[in-house]
């Protein structure tokens, strides 16, 4: 039997622009019975995670460089905050660099904020709307980026992330690009990366190459796919994909995926 899941991914409210880009909600009805698979993604996120027993969890969940194949099923539901490039060090009390692959229970960190939204959040429904917080939300978060010390790091940061991600009719650059574009040198583009969004810039842009062919693979040809999405050629996109996916992009799509294990996502522990 396939799992019947239902997710929601609901409009971000302009006061959370800032902050995050983007809320997410999913519950399952029914536990998988099949590999289920935990994308690559270059992200940070708070996750309210609500257990089929009724436990809650309040995450702190880093980037995730590689993809990883389970066969225990979801949680009966869960909220995502997805962070925005530049925002887990004010928000969470550490650089994005130190939670990569790591699932921490948030009121561990640091962050006055962070210890703040996860008692906020722990006993929210994720069935519910959450915009619906979006004020209350915005009043524990901290000054504007933009009037921080750090908002032009963080200004020069989103937009390396931008030009070194894959979006409609344009490839997206290389890094020695867009270090010479943002008049600094690609050390301080890699430090600004480690700090801000926690892998390199070379990593970001092969993760989010290879996120977007999975996205795009079942309406677009290969070889046409390979070039819209900064590849040099199939070849190029089909070794970048066995790197971070662990097979080959035919075997993925065909269903012919590693042998999954059990979950070791939890509270603490390496993703």
């Amino acid at each position: 039997m396939r799992n019947t899941t239902a997710e929601r991914t609901p409009p971000l409210p302009e006061v959370l622009r800032p902050w995050l880009t983007g809320i997410r909600t999913v519950s399952g009805a029914v536990p998988y019975e099949e590999t289920f698979v935990h994308l690559p993604d270059a992200v940070t996120k708070v996750v309210v995670r609500v257990g089929r027993g009724g436990h809650r969890d309040v995450l702190a969940v880093g980037p995730r460089v590689r993809a990883s194949y389970h066969d225990t099923g979801l949680p009966a539901s869960c909220a995502e905050l997805r962070l925005a490039p530049g925002t887990t060090l004010p928000l969470l009390g550490v650089p994005a660099a130190e939670l990569v692959g790591r699932v921490v229970p948030l009121e561990r960190l640091p962050g006055r904020a962070g210890r703040r939204l996860a008692d906020l959040t722990r006993w929210l429904d994720p069935e519910e709307d959450l915009p619906r917080l979006a004020e209350t939300l915005a009043e524990l978060l901290p000054e504007p980026l933009t009037a921080s010390a750090d908002g032009p790091r963080t200004a020069l940061l989103r937009a390396g992330v931008d030009a070194l991600s894959v979006r409609s009719g344009h490839a997206p650059a290389q890094v020695r690009e867009v270090a010479r574009e943002l008049s600094v040198s690609e050390r301080q583009l890699r430090n600004l990366f480690t700090e801000g969004v926690g892998v390199s810039p070379k990593h970001y842009a092969r993760i989010n190459r290879v996120r977007t062919v999975i996205t795009r693979a079942p309406t677009a040809p290969w070889s046409e796919l390979a070039a819209t999405t900064g590849y040099y050629d199939q070849s190029h996109m089909t070794s970048d994909f066995r790197a971070l996916m662990g097979v080959p992009p035919r075997s993925y799509f065909t269903g012919r995926l590693p042998t999954p294990t059990p979950c070791r996502a939890q509270a603490g522990s390496r993703a």
